[in-house]
C-alpha cells in the first residue's frame, strides 16, 4: 500500500500553510544575507482575512473563506490583528536586516534557551556560515521539508520557527560539529583513536566502538508506515561504562544516520526502547535529557512513534519523572507495548525480530570497518569540485525560490507555475547530487557495509531478503 504524506508536509500544504512557508523563506534568506527586495514586509501570497491558524483542521471551510474573503498583505512584525488595513499592516514592517536581532520569544515558551542561542548565532556567525550549515543539514532532503519541520514544531509561528532553526544551525556547526566531525570521521576515527597511545583518546575510541559492537542501539527495518526503526536495548546501558560526551556523540551519530534512511514521503522514524531485563542499574537520566533536547530542539518533527516495550513495574516511577520533561506533542507519540500483539499495531509480524518475539529471523551483528572503505575521502580534488557544484545548485534554488515568492505576491499564476516547476527540478538535482558527494564527505557506516544504504541513495531495509528474492510488503527499496 502506498505511503501517504502527512498533513503539513511537502505536497499537502493548505493555502494558509504555504503562506507561512513563504514567510519563513523570506526570513531565512535574509539571515543568509540574500537580498529579497520587495518581499521584506509582505507575504508572497495574501492571507485570507480572519484566517491566522495555518493548522486549521477544517480545510474545506478554509477554502470557502479564502475564496470569499478580502485579501490583504502581512507584516512579519505585526500582531495579526485582522481589523488593521493593508497600509497599517505594511507600515509596521521594519527593515529585516536591522530587526532580526530583535526577534525573541518569552522565557516561558523557550524551554531549551534557543532565543539566546539565536542571538549568539547572529553575533558569532557570518550569514554565509549559517547558509552553509543549512544546506549541509538538508543533505538529500527537500529544503521545504526542513523548514516545515520547524514550522510544525512551533505551531506555524514563523518567528519562533526561525529562532529554533537558526539556533539548531549554531548547535550543529559550533557545539557538536555534526557534519565536519561526527559524520565526516564516523566509525573510522573511533577505530583509529582506539589504537592511540594517549589514554584519553584511546578510551574515547574504545567507548564509541563499544556502543556499536554490543548493539546498545541500532537501526533495522521499518514499521507499517515505512518509517526506519531504531532499537535501544536499555539493559545494555550502565552510566559508568562510557563518558557522557562519547554517548552523546553516539546518539547524534545514530540520529544522523537514521536521517539518511528517510525517503519521501517518510519524514519520521520509530524508536523501540526494549526494556527486557531492565533494572535500576541501567537507569541514567543524563542521556535521556540529551535525547529529549535533541528531538525537541534540534531534530523537530523527526519522531513518528516511540514504543516502550516490556517495561517492568519499577519503570513506572521513572516514567512519571521523564514524562514531566517532555513536550506534550512528543509525549503523545509514546506508547507502551507489552507483547508481540501490541507491537503488531505498529510493525508487520514478519518485520518484528525474534528478539522481540516476532517472526523475523535476524540478529544484530556489528560488521567491522573494511580497509579502504573511505578511500574516496582522500580525493579532495573531486570532493571540492562536487562541493562547488552543490553550492551552485543551492544558489540556483535560492534564486528560483525568490522568483516563486515574487510571482506569488504578484498573483501571477503562470509565473508561479513556471517557477515551481523549475524549482522542483533543481531540488531533485540537489537530492541526486548529494548521493554523488556523500562518499567524499561522510565516512562509511555499519549501514553502508550491511548494504542498507546503497549507491545513488537507494535504501534497502532488508537487503538479505531482496537478494533472496523474498522481500515482504513494506520492505521494497526506496530512494532517499
Amino acid at each position: 500500500m502506498p505511503i501517504e504524506p502527512a498533513p503539513g508536509t511537502v505536497g499537502t500544504l493548505t493555502p494558509e500553510q504555504e503562506v507561512k512557508l513563504q514567510e519563513f523563506w523570506v526570513l531565512t534568506l535574509k539571515v543568509f544575507g540574500v537580498p529579497v527586495e520587495g518581499l521584506d514586509g509582505k507575504s508572497a501570497n495574501a492571507t485570507p482575512k480572519g484566517e491566522t491558524d495555518a493548522s486549521s483542521a477544517n480545510q474545506s471551510q478554509d477554502k470557502k473563506k479564502a475564496s470569499s474573503s478580502k485579501r490583504r498583505g502581512w507584516s512579519l512584525w505585526n500582531k495579526g490583528n485582522d481589523e488593521e488595513d493593508d497600509s497599517k499592516s505594511n507600515s509596521s514592517s521594519a527593515d529585516l536586516t536591522s530587526s532580526l536581532a530583535s526577534i525573541s520569544i518569552d522565557d516561558g515558551d523557550d524551554k531549551h534557551g534557543q532565543s539566546k542561542e539565536f542571538q549568539q548565532a547572529l553575533v558569532e556567525m557570518q550569514p554565509e556560515e549559517i547558509r552553509t550549515a543549512f544546506w549541509n543539514m538538508v543533505k538529500q532532503d527537500h529544503p521545504d521539508a526542513l523548514l516545515l519541520r520547524f514550522l510544525r514544531a512551533r505551531k506555524w509561528d514563523v518567528k519562533k520557527a526561525l529562532i529554533m532553526m537558526i539556533s539548531t544551525m549554531r548547535w550543529r556547526l559550533q557545539e557538536v560539529h555534526v557534519d565536519d566531525d561526527i559524520m565526516a570521521n564516523g566509525e573510522a576515527e573511533a577505530l583509529q583513536l582506539a589504537s592511540s597511545a594517549d589514554p584519553a583518546k584511546k578510551k574515547k575510541g574504545e567507548d564509541f566502538l563499544k556502543q556499536l559492537r554490543m548493539g546498545k542501539s541500532y537501526l533495522h527495518g521499518c514499521d507499517k508506515r515505512g518509517r526506519p526503526i531504531c532499537v535501544v536495548r536499555a539493559r545494555l546501558h550502565k552510566a559508568s561504562d562510557q563518558e557522557v560526551d562519547t554517548l552523546e556523540r553516539f546518539t547524534v551519530y545514530t540520529i544522523e544516520t537514521a536521517r539518511l534512511l528517510l525517503a519521501p514521503p517518510v519524514e519520521t522514524a520509530t524508536i523501540i526502547f526494549d526494556m527486557t531485563g531492565f533494572t535500576l542499574a541501567n537507569m541514567d537520566y543524563t542521556p535521556v535529557k540529551f535525547m529529549i533536547k535533541c528531538f525537541e530542539a534540534n531534530y523537530p518533527e523527526s519522531l513518528g512513534s516511540v514504543l516502550i516495550h516490556k517495561a517492568p513495574w519499577i519503570f513506572s516511577s521513572i516514567w512519571s519523572v521523564i514524562k514531566g520533561w517532555l513536550d506534550p506533542v512528543v509525549a503523545s507519540k509514546i506508547h507502551f507495548t507489552k507483547n508481540r500483539q501490541d507491537l503488531e499495531e505498529f510493525i508487520a509480524p514478519s518485520q518484528i525480530m525474534k528478539e522481540l518475539d516476532g517472526d523475523e529471523n535476524w540478529e544484530y551483528n556489528y560488521v567491522e570497518i573494511k580497509e579502504g572503505e573511505n578511500a574516496k575521502m582522500q580525493d579532495t580534488e573531486t570532493r571540492d569540485k562536487l562541493i562547488s557544484e552543490r553550492h551552485a545548485l543551492a544558489k540556483d534554488i535560492q534564486d528560483v525560490t525568490i522568483e516563486w515568492l515574487r510571482a506569488s505576491y504578484q498573483k501571477n499564476p503562470d509565473a508561479v507555475a513556471a517557477s515551481k516547476q523549475k524549482r522542483d527540478g533543481l531540488i531533485a538535482q540537489l537530492r541526486e547530487q548529494y548521493w554523488v558527494l556523500d562518499p567524499y564527505i561522510r565516512a562509511r557506516s555499519l549501514y553502508d557495509r550491511l548494504n542498507i544504504v546503497q549507491g545513488g541513495g537507494k535504501i534497502e531495509f532488508y537487503p538479505d531478503r531482496a537478494q533472496n528474492g523474498s522481500a515482504n510488503a513494506g520492505s521494497e527499496p526506496t530512494t532517499a
